[in-house]
């Protein structure tokens, strides 16, 4: 009897049956499946039925093995990207966080700069009436000191026409002989001299 192998040979060259499907069969099951096909030519059609359907399953199986190898794939890489969007969703929620924090710190710090402003403003415009005060003061005082001007100008002439009228004056008294009324004139005169 000849061997497994080679009866598994036979039926792939003359049958096209492949070697997986007779490797369950023993060398006997594949002697008797030999004996038939060359006897019942209605079996060599039920076999390349079979085979054809074989080839279609396998075309198939290979088929929806790759759709089903590409979307493992695309559930895995769908898997990351969704992680990633956790992530992300998770860093944008801290933010958006830290942005409101934000947001109240500054609505606080611009409520405290609008007091302050209102309070510079107070102050502004009292500082401006203030100013509007002493510049009517000032002009006040100016005035004053213009007069003040004038009136020592005029008392410095009046004080001028008084020693000139001394001095005129000592003058004539220094011509009597009389020598105490000229000492003291001359005292007298150099006392209103300074």
């Amino acid at each position: 009897m000849p061997s497994k192998s080679h009866l598994q040979s036979l039926l792939k060259e003359k049958y096209g049956i492949n070697k997986n499907i007779t490797q369950s069969l023993s060398a006997e099951d594949c002697k008797t499946l030999w004996e038939t096909l060359q006897k019942q030519p209605s079996s060599v059609r039920l076999v390349e039925s079979l085979l054809h359907k074989n080839q279609e399953l396998s075309q198939r199986n290979r088929f929806f093995g790759l759709r089903r190898s590409q979307a493992e794939r695309k559930w895995e890489k769908l898997k990351v990207e969704n992680e990633q969007l956790e992530r992300s969703i998770i860093d944008l929620r801290e933010h958006n966080e830290k942005l409101g924090d934000r947001k109240s710190l500054l609505s606080k710090e611009q409520q405290t700069l609008e007091i302050e402003i209102r309070q510079l403003t107070a102050q502004n415009q009292l500082l401006n009436a203030k100013v509007t005060n002493l510049s009517t003061h000032n002009e006040e005082l100016t005035e004053a000191n213009d007069e003040l001007k004038r009136d020592n100008k005029e008392l410095k002439n009046l004080v001028d026409q008084i020693r000139l009228r001394l001095a005129r004056d000592t003058k004539m008294l220094l011509q009597y002989e009389d020598s105490e009324i000229r000492k003291a004139m001359i005292r007298l005169f150099r006392w209103t001299l300074g």
